[in-house]
């Protein structure tokens, strides 16, 4: 078997605001300026997949030094937004090299890190993986480096490292269900990369195929609650009319995979959905 085991793993908890959940009618600005509440606390999800090639990450998580280092983020205008979209929590314990231990994981024994997209909560795990392949679209890292990163949700300093090893893919033509191209990550159509555009222009999601088990598709910021996609809304950041693409060709995705289970990056349903039931059905955490 090309997959032995899935598991969730969160690198602290965030805080956004409702309107950036969704649905929402009012601008990013808007509510950005005018919001004063906060959801409760959301997950903030590193997927492991334990593949025959070596484990496998989707995103990396938060970095702890955004909680501990004053200039971590970026200062003046785009500090003053990025203090209003989002609050921390990330424990000490919470690193993805700790993480990983206390989940009988060595973080030398990961071989590919997918980044779903480059905002800052999906690449804060990136200075303890040095060692390994990342993964990104190369639409993505395109984005990123087009001006005024910053203000677009790039913090280039932590993502344009000297020490990484980066694999840009370019996506060839594939048919998977609704989606006509695609990146197969192994060859063996076990982990399959999605296009997702709209949060990011880059966003990937991955498809993940296991004999006699749920598929996965594992969708970063596409959505932040899997009940609102299957139901078609969309979050309010990104650009609405791709998010909706998208969000409709997942969706459609399940009439050729029953079943399939969506995990997004910040649903605090996400690792719920992984466990496998008493029946012994195989859904997630441990399957």
């Amino acid at each position: 078997m090309d997959i032995s085991r899935v598991s969730a793993l969160s690198t602290g908890t965030v805080r956004i605001r409702p309107e950036h959940v969704g649905p929402t009618d009012k601008h990013l600005y808007v509510w950005l300026a005018t919001s004063r509440s906060w959801t409760p606390p959301r997950p903030i999800n590193v997927y492991v997949v334990e593949h025959r090639e070596g484990l496998v990450l989707f995103d990396t998580g938060q970095d702890r030094a955004s909680v501990t280092e004053p200039d971590y983020f970026p200062g003046g205008l785009n500090g003053l937004i990025y203090d209003r979209l989002a609050t921390f929590d990330i424990g000490p314990e919470q690193t993805l090299t700790r993480l990983l231990a206390a989940n009988g994981y060595d973080i030398r024994d990961v071989h590919t890190a997918v980044l779903s997209h480059l905002h800052q909560d999906h690449i804060g795990g990136l200075p303890e993986l040095s060692h390994a392949r990342i993964v990104i679209a190369d639409d993505e890292w395109k984005s990123m480096r087009r001006p005024l990163a910053a203000a677009r949700g790039y913090l280039r300093q932590h993502i344009d490292r000297p020490d990484l090893r980066w694999e840009r893919i370019h996506l060839e033509p594939l048919e998977t269900g609704p989606f006509t191209t695609g990146h197969d990550l192994f060859g063996d159509g076990s982990l399959v990369l999605l296009p997702t555009p709209g949060h990011t222009p880059g966003s990937l999601s991955m498809l993940v195929r296991r004999p006699g088990r749920p598929p996965l598709l594992m969708v970063g910021d596409l959505t932040y609650d899997a009940e609102l996609l299957a139901a078609g809304e969309v979050p309010g950041v990104g650009k609405k009319s791709e998010l909706r693409q998208s969000v409709a060709k997942v969706n459609e995705l399940r009439g050729q995979y029953p079943g399939l289970v969506v995990l997004a990056a910040h649903d605090p349903a996400a690792a719920g959905r992984l466990v496998v039931p008493a029946d012994g059905s195989a859904q997630g955490v441990g399957s």
